[in-house]
């Protein structure tokens, strides 16, 4: 998908919750930023013809939180969303290091090629963003307005998101792998298969 259309499809749910709620207060910027979540998903599934691993999660958690929400008639429920997700995201990536598996390499392993180092540190450098992002996001919703904390959801967490991912440049380059050399390898290890009796 073009980077352009991606952000636009990631990002209209938090334009539609910051709209709908400056309109008509939490309740209904909840409401919206559920539907808009789920059009968000099946627009990504119709264009990729995949299912999104991280924004499904992310869409069951909305649709959980959002409607307890709703339900209860109680927003501490979608302000706790974006702590439990993000805590969420970092035990995942802190549990693959320890078994020695690589979650980010299995997301993004037919995006880019990166030595086995260079996956280890991107892991561990997500992995704490998200425990930070966690922090703020308490830090955010127990210390000011409901209306405060929805302009740091979507003018914080996303500006942050796009600069922490754009930090992490100079590893990625530093460890890419090039694409002769991934090729070659492959074909190396295809041969000394073929090889085998």
């Amino acid at each position: 998908m073009n980077p352009l259309a991606r952000l636009i499809i990631e990002a209209g749910p938090l334009a539609a919750f910051f709209i709908a709620n400056s309109q008509a207060g939490i309740m209904t910027g909840t409401a919206v930023f559920m539907a808009a979540t789920t059009v968000s998903v099946l627009v990504s599934w119709h264009v990729e013809r995949k299912v999104p691993v991280m924004p499904v999660v992310g869409a069951g958690f909305v649709m959980l939180f959002g409607g307890l929400t709703l339900w209860l008639n109680d927003d501490l429920f979608i302000k706790l969303k974006p702590t439990l997700v993000n805590l969420l995201f970092a035990t995942v990536l802190f549990t693959a290091h320890i078994l020695r598996r690589n979650v980010l390499k299995h997301l993004l392993g037919a995006v880019m090629a990166l030595t086995e180092e260079g996956w280890r540190i991107l892991g561990i450098r997500w992995a704490w963003f998200f425990v930070v992002l966690a922090v703020l996001n308490e830090v955010v919703w127990r210390s000011m307005t409901t209306d405060a904390w929805v302009n740091f959801k979507v003018f914080g967490i996303m500006p942050l998101t796009l600069l922490f991912s754009a930090l992490q440049t100079p590893t990625i380059l530093r460890h890419q792998i090039p694409e002769g050399t991934a090729a070659g390898t492959k074909a190396s290890d295809k041969a000394d298969e073929a090889a085998r009796p």
